[in-house]
Formats: C-alpha cells, sequence, structure tokens
C-alpha cells in the first residue's frame, strides 16, 4: 500500500484537507452561514482539494520539477527578489490572465481559451465562497416588509456585513447574474475548441475521449445546466428546478471529482509556468551553454548543470570514457553526431546504399 501511495503527499493533502475545513468553520461562522443545499458541492470540492494537494505534490517531487519549483523559491527571496517579483506579477498578467502564449500560436485560439479561461477563473471565485458560506447575502428586513419599496440585499464576506445594494440595480444584476456569464464565456470557447476537434483530420488522428473530448464536454454540460436554473426561474417559474438542480449538481461534482486525474490538472499546474520563465530569465543572465559541435548558443549554462545532477540521480549514464556529456551538445548537434557517424559506418562498409 506504501508502495502505491506517496506517504508525504498523503499527509501534506490531509492536512490542507483539514485547513480548508478549519477556514469553512471560521468563514461560515460555525456553519451558520453555510447554505445546506450546497452540501454535495461541498464534498465534491473537498474531494478536489485532497486530490489536487496530493497529485501537485507528488508532481513538485519529481526530480525536474523539484529544480524548477525549489530554484524559484530560492530566487524570489534572494537579494533580487524584489525584481523577479515584479517580473513574476507581469509574467502572470500576460500568460496566465491574458493568455499571451495561446495567442501568439492564433489570435482565434487564443481568444476561445481566454474566454473559456475567464470564464472558469470567476466562475471558481464566485463559487467556492458561496460553497463554503465565505459569502453570503441577505435581504434588508426593512424592503422586505414593505411591498412597494425596493429590495435590498446586503452582502456578507466572513460573517462580516460589507455593502447593501437593491436588486434591480447594476450591482444587482452583476452579482446575481455573473455565474450565468460565466457559464456563456465558458460555452462560447469550449464549442469553439470542440468544433476544432471535431473537424481537423489531425485533431481526430491524435485525439482520445477522456483526454480531449471529455473536458470540452464536462464544461460545456457544467454551463448549460448551470444557465437552465436561470432559466427555469425565469421564464418556468420553478417547474423543472428539480430537474435542472439535480442535473447541475451531477455535472459539477463529476467535474470537481476528475479534475486532480484529467487534463484539468493543467489549470493548477499553469501558474508554476512562471517558476520555468524565472529559472530561464536566470539562467540567462548567468551565460549561455555553447555547444561543442555547432558552437551556437542552445540553452543556459546553469539549465545543463542542473540536467547532468537530475540524469544522475535518474540513474541515467550519459557521459563517455573521456568525461564528454551528450547534455553538451544542441539538438542539431546531436542530429549533426548521428549522420556523420552513419555516413562513416556505411563508407567503412563499403555500401552508402541497400
Amino acid at each position: 500500500m506504501l508502495k502505491i501511495v506517496d506517504l508525504k503527499a498523503f499527509l501534506v493533502a490531509c492536512l490542507a484537507t483539514l485547513f480548508t475545513l478549519a477556514m469553512i468553520l471560521i468563514g461560515s461562522r460555525s456553519l451558520q452561514n453555510f447554505d445546506a443545499a450546497l452540501v454535495a458541492y461541498l464534498f465534491g470540492t473537498l474531494f478536489a482539494v485532497f486530490g489536487i494537494v496530493y497529485r501537485y505534490t507528488v508532481w513538485v517531487q519529481r526530480p525536474p520539477t523539484r529544480v524548477y519549483f525549489l530554484s524559484s523559491i530560492k530566487i524570489l527571496f534572494s537579494k533580487d527578489g524584489l525584481h523577479f517579483l515584479w517580473y513574476s506579477f507581469k509574467d502572470f498578467v500576460l500568460n496566465i490572465l491574458f493568455q499571451r502564449f495561446i495567442m501568439r500560436r492564433s489570435k482565434s485560439r487564443g481568444l476561445a481559451h481566454l474566454l473559456m479561461a475567464t470564464g472558469c477563473i470567476l466562475a471558481f471565485c464566485i463559487t467556492i465562497p458561496l460553497t463554503f458560506g465565505w459569502i453570503h447575502f441577505t435581504l434588508v428586513p426593512a424592503s422586505g416588509m414593505d411591498p412597494t419599496a425596493p429590495k435590498i440585499y446586503t452582502a456578507h464576506f466572513f460573517g462580516y456585513a460589507i455593502m447593501n445594494f437593491p436588486v434591480k440595480s447594476i450591482i444587482g444584476f452583476l452579482t446575481f447574474g455573473a455565474l450565468n456569464w460565466c457559464s456563456i464565456l465558458v460555452i462560447i470557447g469550449a464549442t469553439y475548441f470542440l468544433q476544432k476537434r471535431l473537424k481537423d483530420p489531425g485533431l481526430i488522428a491524435t485525439q482520445t475521449f477522456e483526454g480531449d473530448l471529455l473536458p470540452l464536454l464536462l464544461l460545456i454540460m457544467v454551463s448549460i445546466t448551470g444557465l437552465g436554473l436561470t432559466l427555469d426561474y425565469e421564464f418556468m417559474h420553478g417547474k423543472a428546478y428539480e430537474f435542472m438542480a439535480v442535473t447541475h449538481a451531477f455535472f459539477v461534482i463529476v467535474f470537481l471529482i476528475w479534475m486532480p486525474f484529467g487534463k484539468f490538472f493543467h489549470i493548477i499546474q499553469r501558474p508554476a509556468q512562471i517558476g520555468a520563465h524565472i529559472y530561464k530569465e536566470v539562467g540567462r543572465q548567468q551565460g549561455m551553454q555553447i555547444c561543442r559541435f555547432t558552437q551556437r548558443e542552445y540553452t543556459t549554462k546553469r539549465h545543463v548543470h542542473d540536467l547532468k545532477k537530475i540524469t544522475a540521480q535518474t540513474g541515467f549514464k550519459l557521459e563517455n570514457k573521456e568525461g564528454e556529456s551528450i547534455l553538451d551538445y544542441s539538438p542539431e548537434g546531436k542530429r549533426d553526431l548521428l549522420a556523420i557517424a552513419h555516413f562513416k559506418a556505411r563508407k567503412e562498409s563499403g555500401e552508402f546504399f541497400g
């Protein structure tokens, strides 16, 4: 059992789950502000917290990831920490919030990914505090007693009143309709990628259902059923509410349970890209590695040095008898050396073809 389960990751995940439970009790004032109707979502979220933290801890312990992770932490706490803190903030805004890394590949693809990512991030920021009881809304008694008075709600955060706002106002419209706008953004973005995967011959040949189509279908179904709740309330007077609520809860819980194991885990991994960018930037400042064959720069000296340590730790011997490492050659240099070796072998055999 211990060989299957990473004990360190298991303990970290347990602590993270217990910490989340403690924050739920604190933020909801000992469950006073917790909505019992959301209990299924709560258990799904707690499972996702445990699974995500467990997998992330296992992932961080891998030799290459650990090098990036520890190097980034050391850099941020070094004398150049303030510079790289600002660098990290800019990188986060450009690549995480505005998806610049995808925009460079294709404007339409980047825009679709931006819509989908924005919808998902905003939905998480709204639903998780609501599910945990950190945010709740109450009707101001005076406005509720007078049928002619405009209905005014009070927004509470961790049990503290933050602000009052009329239901029929811009703030009320944006607040209570926020998840609907998130759903529309996700549907537009996910539908774009789904039709691409159903029509593009290259994608059809390489994709898998669970790895490529299922994530998009789950996002669309969560969004559509979420919109269905509002449509039922506004136009059907709640006649299909139970069906829509159960259906929406089913797809959300499947999404949460599957999140640590499927493609959605990259949502959690993506911010680590900032650490990799910091690592590369520091490496460039420390000097570039020159390929022994092509005599051209191909990566940083820091990267090659760390890669040699990692390959040694994982049991790979990439040095010859003279102590030269294949890592000292660029990809182009390795291909050239391989071609030269093939040419030499064929020349010695006397046959260049056949």
